[in-house]
């Protein structure tokens, strides 16, 4: 008699249902790490990881970020949009090993925060091109900050911002109860909605983005964007692998640089003020960003943070104790056109190392 041999085939696994991934984006000084802070207190992004991309020698960002703790991955030494993407394809792949595996709790939502002059495209492209990411991760929207301070002559003198407005789902007007020019702000929004018409345009300082209007904004729809858009990516998708990965990490182009100004010793209040004072004064218009903790003779139990955002200084912040071990000074200025030597020895006549 003749047997039958019966073989069973397992049926294959299920895929995992994608994990929803954001980006949030905007020029130097928009606000991004204010607006991230706030919106990771809401109980619609817990179990969040998110992805801080820090543009120069030193990171800071990270120190600052509130309520993420172990769900926070610093990237720094470079911009995502060019020197480190291949870091950022490994990052996300080492994310969902880790995963998958057990070796860290599921996370449900990934958000990255982009340095202030990254291109966009690039980062669009790893999400939605890449073979195996882009079956893992769906974009769940792009945020794009402006500052009302600065949005328009920003927009008008650098390519990056323009770009990220024109990719975003969502535009948010910051520092709006800055400008007390309602005419202004009228103007920036006009400008935001002809560059991209198909976005929604939220004022951050009359409570507008809140969760409800940043979360669960639906799959990023590349023809919905403005037709720019995706010639961007295109051109992008050529470049990859040619001359983005050979130029210095804390360079962006040929004229934008990012270096960090250190002091041992705590600085005297007077000092730093009239350091800010010469720099912006002298070199105000090549000044895109300056950021920092400053350990102040005045306020030894913790540092002070600066924010300044082409020579905008917003009002220091004193943190009741230091983030870390590490209590030197540390500033992070990001510069257009202007050599980095010269404003290292300003600082250092000014804390009297010459």
């Amino acid at each position: 008699m003749r047997h039958l041999t019966t073989v069973t085939i397992a049926a294959a696994a299920p895929r995992p249902a994608p994990i929803p991934l954001q980006i949030i984006t905007g020029f130097l000084g928009a606000g991004k790490t204010t607006l991230l802070n706030r919106l990771l207190k809401a109980p619609e992004l817990a179990e969040t990881v998110v992805i801080v991309n820090e543009f120069g020698e030193v990171g800071l960002d990270h120190l600052l970020m509130q309520g993420v703790e172990d769900g926070m991955i610093l990237m720094e030494s470079g911009c995502l949009c060019c020197t480190i993407r291949g870091d950022l394809v490994n990052t996300l792949e080492d994310l969902l090993r880790r995963r998958d595996n057990g070796r860290i709790t599921p996370f449900r939502r990934l958000v990255i925060e982009t340095t202030g002059i990254a291109d966009p495209a690039p980062i669009l492209n790893v999400v939605l091109m890449h073979p195996y990411l882009s079956q893992r991760y769906e974009l769940d929207g792009v945020i794009t900050l402006v500052d009302a301070v600065n949005g328009l002559a920003t927009l008008a003198a650098h390519d990056e911002a323009l770009r990220q407005v024109a990719v975003a789902d969502r535009l948010v007007i910051t520092k709006g109860d800055l400008v007390p020019e309602q005419d202004r702000i009228a103007d920036l929004h006009q400008e935001l909605a002809r560059i991209n018409p198909g976005a929604r345009i939220l004022d951050a300082a009359g409570g507008e983005a809140d969760t409800e209007a940043l979360i669960g904004l639906g799959l990023f729809d590349v023809a919905a964007k403005p037709s720019e858009v995706d010639a961007w990516l295109a051109i992008d998708a050529v470049m990859e692998g040619d001359h983005r990965h050979r130029h210095d990490a804390n360079r962006h182009g040929d004229d934008i640089a990012a270096f960090a100004l250190t002091a041992d010793v705590p600085v005297r209040r007077q000092t730093l003020d009239l350091f800010w004072s010469l720099l912006r004064s002298t070199h105000g218009p090549k000044l895109l960003r300056l950021k920092g903790l400053v350990n102040l003779v005045e306020h030894p139990e913790g540092p002070i943070v600066l924010h300044a955002a082409q020579q905008v200084m917003h009002p220091p912040v004193s943190l009741a104790a230091w983030p870390s071990d590490d209590r030197r000074s540390r500033l992070v200025l990001i510069v257009r056109g202007l050599d980095p030597a010269i404003v290292q020895k300003l600082w250092a006549a000014f804390l009297g190392q010459t």
